[in-house]
């Protein structure tokens, strides 16, 4: 149940973030999650996109540097102390998060998170094992 992130490479210069969120608005590819992680000299853009081939073939083209990654969308009930029950369940299965970042969703009672584990499936174990919901790709995608 994992989710494809695109991490692309971006120099830290005025207008590059907005050239690669227009370049996919231009090609019809809608961005469903971000996070921008940046150092003096160069960003790290990590995207969740409805159309992860064409976004990949749009950014090859254009040259730009890029990975794919897979990650793991989590159910989060939106209130006081969610998330710090599904991490406190990740640590009670001793599961290390790399990193993580929200999306947004169309008005319900959750909100989503993207985590990235350095182990994926000891995390979908312990997930489960805590009956904490994860949304497919396909899902997510489609929000």
């Amino acid at each position: 149940m994992s989710v494809k992130q695109i991490s692309v490479f971006l120099e830290n210069r005025t207008g590059r973030l907005a050239e690669i969120t227009g370049l996919l608005g231009d090609h019809g590819i809608n961005i469903r999650a971000l996070s921008l992680a940046d150092t003096a000299d160069f960003g790290i853009l990590r995207l969740i996109v409805d159309k992860v081939d064409e976004a990949k073939g749009v950014l090859r083209e254009q040259g730009f540097t890029f990975g794919e990654t897979e990650v793991l969308a989590v159910e989060v009930p939106d209130v006081p102390g969610g998330l710090a029950r599904i991490l406190r369940a990740l640590t009670q299965e001793r599961v290390n998060v790399e990193y993580m970042y929200a999306c947004v969703m169309s008005p319900t009672q959750s909100a989503v998170m993207v985590f990235r584990f350095d182990d994926p499936q000891q995390a979908l174990g312990a997930l489960a094992k805590h009956e904490i919901r994860t949304l497919t790709g396909k899902a997510l995608y489609g929000i």
